[in-house]
């Protein structure tokens, strides 16, 4: 699909710098534009590159006032950055801009679903399922008996969504990634022998929620594993049984929650962390990546290590780890100094 940088600009109410016909198909880093490529220039540090870039059309700040001659069309915007970004947000629309039922896929019984449904090929849905108006479902995924799922949502290829779930609007689900398995449930008998709890509650994703690629969000032994509107996940997240994540928080990726544990909103957490189950993390608090959490955390924190500390007494403390040898060498010197004394 090709675009003017006419119609782009109108796109971003911006202003054109050279050829308003000037065609673009493709995006591409300004250092690597090629010709029929779109690009951006918001940081100064690649501002040498706009001089030799081979893309067609690149998008600048108001501001900038080129010092020799440039020869792409540019298209002058207040924030070239975020436009950016918004054109790439329509450039997706626009890609996954998808309806119709693919074949081979079924369909079970009592399914509603509302306009403008795409239904990938080898898709199964279960009975009374019940999906909302423009929801993109890709080929070879699974939706169990009685799921819910809002308007507006996408589930990409490979998705496994279990029985009783409810997925809320505008939801993104990435490939690979299973809602409602079972909790880990186990107790062991006299003989250390393990038998199964049975996990019969469900999950709740409410609007907004995007899942990354090979996260397992595992349904609840009773009532719901409930992710609150605005969370982000990143890939290969592990959330355990009867997890609360508050609104708006962000988990970077092949962090583990233990079961039961509360998280509050707007709190951001690094990749490889740990956090044993049964506490609470309150809001707005921050963790570092791979450090571990054993134990409840107040509002606004920022901890870091492993078991986790407070942020600053961390890097306090690992000042003296890294001179550590040192340290120890000064006081076998203070000791022969001692002995020799005595």
């Amino acid at each position: 699909m090709k675009f003017t940088a006419e119609q782009i600009a109108g796109i971003l109410e911006g202003e054109v710098v050279g050829n308003p016909h000037a065609e673009v198909y493709k995006l591409a880093k300004i250092e690597e534009g090629s010709e029929g490529s779109l690009t951006f220039l918001s940081n100064p540090k690649y501002q040498q590159y706009i001089y030799s870039t081979q893309a067609s059309i690149a998008i600048v700040n108001r501001s900038f006032e080129p010092e020799t001659e440039i020869h792409t069309t540019l298209i002058k915007v207040d924030d070239a950055y975020k436009s950016f970004t918004r054109l790439l947000e329509y450039y997706n629309q626009v890609k996954l801009m998808k309806s119709g039922i693919e074949q081979p896929s079924f369909i079970s019984d009592n399914v509603t679903y509302g306009e403008n449904l795409y239904l990938g090929a080898f898709c199964y849905i279960g009975k009374n399922v019940k999906i909302g108006n423009n929801v993109k479902i890709y080929p070879n995924s699974f939706v169990g008996d009685n799921v819910t799922i809002g308007d507006g949502s996408i589930l990409f290829a490979g998705v496994r969504v279990y029985s009783e779930t409810e997925i809320g609007k505008n939801c993104t689900i990435h490939s690979g990634s299973i809602v409602g398995s079972d909790g880990f449930g186990f107790t062991p008998n006299e003989e250390g022998v393990y038998s199964k709890v049975p996990q019969i509650g469900n999950v709740i994703l409410e609007d907004n929620v995007d899942v990354g690629a090979c996260t397992t969000i595992d349904r609840a032994t009773l009532g719901s594993t409930i992710i609150k509107k605005g969370v982000k996940l990143d890939n290969q997240i592990q959330i355990a049984h009867n997890v609360y994540i508050g609104e708006n928080t962000v988990i970077a990726s092949q962090t583990g929650i233990a079961g039961s544990t509360k998280i509050g909103k707007n709190c951001i957490i690094g990749g490889q962390v740990g956090i044993v189950g049964h506490i609470t993390i309150g809001n707005n608090v921050r963790i570092q990546a791979q450090s571990g959490v054993g134990r409840s955390i107040p509002d606004g924190e920022a901890i870091q290590g492993s078991p986790a500390l407070g942020y600053s007494d961390f890097n306090k403390s690992y000042v003296h780890f890294k001179n550590l040898p040192k340290i120890v060498a000064d006081i076998e010197d203070i000791k022969q100094r001692n002995k020799q004394q005595n």
